[in-house]
């Protein structure tokens, strides 16, 4: 498995940011108001992933004390990394799409709320990608500076 690209998301917000501005152009004026309910839901993910990689880092790196980290469970937090990064990135995409369309209508108080709102969507959308990545970093196996030693393939 390859690590997830800064570019691969990059992209998927850019792609969803215009779709989700094009479509805006038709519907807006029949949304209800943007709730704030998702940006908790997205600060807790991110604080969740980001704790997990902290712990997961040192238990790969056999700290005393720590119970070693199982191979499966290492690959179920490398399969949720991946797959919030890109979830992550699909939010933010759609927050500056709302953003991008409500930007010229800023004087009424609705278009106002809601793209506040898609800000602070979208800035923890980034936190929750951040963190999904790092999540992902930690799951990777150091490389053991005896290693070609032990293996025979020395110089």
């Amino acid at each position: 498995m390859k690590p997830t690209r800064v570019s691969t998301l990059v992209v998927v917000t850019v792609v969803c940011a215009a779709l989700t501005w094009l479509a805006l152009r038709s519907v807006y004026q029949h949304l209800p108001p943007l709730p704030w309910t998702g940006v908790p839901a997205l600060l807790v993910a991110a604080l969740a992933e980001a704790w997990m990689g902290r712990d997961l880092r040192a238990r790969i790196a056999g700290r005393r004390g720590l119970k070693p980290a199982a191979p499966l469970f290492v690959s179920r937090m490398v399969a949720l990394a991946k797959a919030s990064s890109l979830a992550a990135a699909i939010i933010a995409g759609l927050a500056a799409g709302f953003d991008v369309y409500l930007s010229g209508n800023l004087n009424a108080s609705v278009p106002r709320q809601d793209a506040v709102t898609a800000v602070v969507t979208f800035v923890a959308a980034i936190l929750l990608i951040c963190a999904a990545l790092f999540l992902e970093y930690c799951c990777r196996v150091p490389d053991a500076p005896d290693r070609d030693q032990r293996d025979g393939s020395a110089p």
